[in-house]
């Protein structure tokens, strides 16, 4: 399997396990750390059934590290990545994609991602159908 692809299935995973947890984050129930450890176990069994390896991020509600898991032989450098892109979405209740259309030359947030202590402005997978 090529990096790119891994890389993007790596996002993707991330983002499946954030969406259920994160629906009602605007509210005042924090994600408990079983629903977070659900999210986790959610993903990283998506991930195997892919024949993937990734680092799987979950955040609570003000975006802290909940629940965290690199599967063995996953990129080193995708653990800040997968960590960052919890927070990114997390932060602004947006497909990461969708801001990174924002962020670009010109757009009404441009080097929004330098903010925050680094976001990632990509999308989750390839069609945008994930946050």
């Amino acid at each position: 399997m090529n990096s790119l692809k891994h890389f993007k299935i790596c996002v993707i995973l991330i983002m499946v396990s954030l969406t259920s947890s994160l629906a009602n984050a605007q509210i005042s129930n924090d994600i408990t750390h079983n629903d977070a450890l659900k999210a986790l176990l959610t993903a990283k069994q998506k991930a195997e059934e892919l024949n993937v390896v990734v680092n799987i991020a979950i955040v609570d509600a003000g975006a802290n590290l909940k629940s965290f898991i690199r599967m063995d032989e996953s990129f080193l450098g995708s653990i800040d990545i997968a960590i960052k892109k919890a927070k990114t979405s997390r932060y602004f209740n947006i497909a990461t994609g969708d801001l990174g259309k924002l962020s670009q030359p010109g757009g009404i947030i441009y080097n929004i991602e330098h903010s925050n202590g680094g976001l990632i402005t990509f999308p989750g997978d390839p069609d945008n159908k994930s946050k």
